[in-house]
């Protein structure tokens, strides 16, 4: 049996969750994860030991038909997140969106061009800039390897579902770390006045372990390093807190590009929250999308008619309770990337724990 947060009585904030307390509770949401998992021992670079994968979020089957509107933050840009410049354009996400490590997202993006080229095939000129972001799983795995193929990436998509997410070190979660303990994938939700459904998944790869906070219990400082070691005590002159966050928030709320921006700048607060203070070396990326509207054309090389498309907006009247969803549903999801995380045994010996669930219910009782 899985424990999340929840199950280890920590709630976050007043708001209800959606059904499965996941991104997927936004309708047409689906993830899929391949996980790869090699090889132990000292590291051989193109042998391993392997401990990545990748992870794909689809905001709606075949997206490139029916965009949505997005909106990206950068808290701090020690990363990559493709497809960037022509969501500020244009306002628009067309592709699913990949996850992996940092020297995989080239052939993460390139296997997702083939495979919309297979779904749209060769009757009309078109484009795409998928949007794939990465956090470095180097301090376990083979990093160097480039083991991820697109054959892996195929195995992500075909994988695509709704319902509950698998958390923790799976896809591209595998191989990361958070405040020091095993991290990976991490997803919660939240329902705004019975009317609106805000979703996150996390890539938390991020945070030291003496700022770890949990509803502002400093549980980091309760369980030191020298109680629970660091992987990174392993490892020479790396700077602790390296890594990155990615953050993606999904709402069925009917927003425009700015008010997804705005989304995406409260998911920060939830990193800051939980003791992550954007460090130098971590890239913490955040990209928030709206499935409120249907129907905006898929964007190609000619424009499709009509001139004029109708459109819905939400109202600064819920905005807020949105900004809450968001916060909340983010620190969660970082807290379920932890407590879900098994213990990790990856190149060289170095050994990332899990958060052990008894010792965290101490801390946070105090």
């Amino acid at each position: 049996m899985t424990f999340r947060s929840r199950d280890l009585g920590i709630v976050v904030g007043d708001l209800p969750t959606g059904r499965h307390n996941a991104i997927t509770d936004v309708p047409g949401v689906r993830v899929g994860h391949h996980t790869l998992r090699a090889g132990d021992g000292p590291l051989v670079v193109g042998e391993g030991p392997v401990r990545t994968g990748v992870t794909v979020v689809e905001p709606r089957p075949q997206v490139w038909r029916s965009p949505v509107f997005a909106g990206f933050h950068r808290l701090n840009g020690n990363g990559e997140m493709t497809g960037l410049h022509w969501i500020r354009e244009n306002g628009q996400l067309t592709t699913a969106i990949g996850l992996t490590n940092t020297h995989s997202v080239g052939v993460v993006r390139d296997a997702i061009v083939a495979r919309l080229h297979g779904e749209r095939g060769d009757d009309e000129l078109y484009f795409h800039l998928p949007v794939v972001a990465e956090t470095y799983d180097g301090i376990l795995s083979d990093i160097n390897g480039q083991h991820v193929t697109a054959a892996h990436v195929d195995a992500a998509f075909d994988a695509l579902s709704g319902g509950p997410v698998a958390e923790g070190s799976v896809g591209s979660g595998t191989g990361m770390i958070c405040h020091e303990f095993k991290g990976g994938i991490g997803t919660s939700s939240r329902v705004v006045g019975d009317t609106y459904t805000v979703g996150v998944l996390v890539q938390a790869n991020h945070g030291r372990r003496g700022r770890l906070r949990v509803n502002g219990v400093p549980v980091g400082e309760r369980i030191p390093t020298d109680e629970v070691p660091s992987p990174f005590d392993a490892v020479v002159r790396t700077a602790r807190g390296s890594g990155s966050i990615i953050v993606l928030i999904a709402t069925d709320a009917p927003l425009l590009p700015h008010q997804c921006e705005r989304l995406a700048q409260r998911g920060a607060l939830a990193i800051g929250r939980t003791g992550g203070s954007g460090e130098n070396g971590s890239g913490d990326l955040l990209l928030a999308f709206s499935t409120g509207n249907e129907g905006l054309p898929r964007v190609g090389l000619v424009e499709p008619d009509p001139d004029e498309i109708p459109l819905r907006m939400a109202s600064n009247t819920v905005i807020n309770g949105l900004f809450d969803a968001v916060i909340d549903a983010t620190e969660e999801a970082i807290l379920n990337a932890v407590v879900t995380a098994d213990t990790s045994v990856g190149r060289d010996g170095i050994t990332a724990h899990a958060l052990d669930h008894n010792r965290l219910r101490t801390a946070y009782a105090g």
